[in-house]
């Protein structure tokens, strides 16, 4: 169906079913780790601030596919994650524009997926994950989505 830069532009499949997004959401490990996650089974994803990033928590929804990524010195995609929730204010944070979402552990992938290894292929050199690097949640087009799935299960060379 082509690039889904986010909920917004989704389309339907062949059927005339809605597709679901596809997203990434970034964490520190040593304050909570997609192994937390995992641990959990399914969580509140809270924390998020900027306004970029609490525009893409919005428009989640649940079924949408989700990939975690470890910020610090991991720098990569660790696992997959789906939002199990509609996003709803964070109770923890007393201001209504603070919203957070609920996520489900899915699985950790076969092989983390670097920054390296995502900066060194042209195909993601638009893509924000590289451009702006301190975004914490952020769309994942299709085509890049099925590349990282791709270079998951591909052996180191």
């Amino acid at each position: 169906m082509g690039s889904n830069a986010g909920a917004e532009t989704l389309g339907a499949n062949w059927e005339g079913i809605p597709r679901m997004a596809r997203w990434l959401v970034k964490t520190e490990p040593d304050e909570y780790s997609f192994d937390d996650l995992v641990r959990a089974g399914r969580d509140r994803w809270d924390g998020v601030r900027n306004p970029v990033a609490l525009r893409h928590m919005r428009s989640m929804h649940p079924g949408d596919e989700v990939f975690v990524y470890h910020t610090g010195n991991v720098k990569a995609i660790v696992g997959l994650a789906r939002v199990a929730s509609d996003p709803y204010p964070d109770p923890q944070a007393g201001d209504p524009k603070w919203i957070v979402v609920d996520l489900e552990a899915v699985r950790p992938l076969a092989r983390p997926v670097t920054l390296a290894a995502i900066k060194a292929d042209p195909a993601f050199a638009s893509w924000e994950l590289v451009r702006i690097s301190r975004l914490s949640v952020m769309p994942v087009p299709d085509p890049l989505w099925e590349r990282i799935m791709a270079m998951a299960v591909e052996p180191d060379r």
